[in-house]
């Protein structure tokens, strides 16, 4: 069993407070003070403000701050849309399967129905992916047309 022996000073006393560097006697008025830093010697100062020099070519100086002109968005054009003159009065869809065979003949039903409607004008497609639900679902290609 250890015993603290706080007569014999051997043993450190911990609650001390550490001395100073310079041995100033530690005054009991000194104890809530901040410990003071240390000062630099005389001539020279504590912290040096020049850049750092790495051994690479020598650094330009420092060019007076000019303004920096930072540049203001333009002002984005409203998107123009190719619109014919005629209204659109109908719509056709076109589906199928998407696999290898099926493309050809989508083909063919478009060219048979633009065919058998030669007076109408188209105005506007649009082709998208989806499933369509069958006997089972499967992946399909859609085609809209608008005349």
């Amino acid at each position: 069993m250890d015993n603290a022996n706080f007569s014999n000073p051997a043993v450190p006393n911990y609650n001390r407070p550490i001395p100073p560097v310079d041995d100033e006697p530690i005054r009991i008025d000194d104890l809530d003070k901040p410990i003071p830093a240390a000062k630099p010697p005389a001539g020279r100062p504590s912290v040096s403000h020049a850049p750092l020099n790495l051994g690479g070519p020598p650094a330009a100086p420092a060019p007076n701050a000019a303004k920096i002109d930072i540049p203001k968005p333009v002002a984005a054009k409203p998107p123009t849309r190719i619109t014919s003159g005629e209204r659109i009065t109908g719509v056709k869809t076109f589906f199928t399967k998407l696999h290898p065979g099926a493309l050809p003949f989508l083909d063919e039903q478009i060219t048979a129905w633009l065919k058998e409607n030669p007076g109408i004008s188209i105005k506007h497609t649009n082709i998208t992916t989806g499933e369509v639900q069958s006997k089972k679902t499967e992946p399909n290609l859609i085609i809209t047309v608008w005349y």
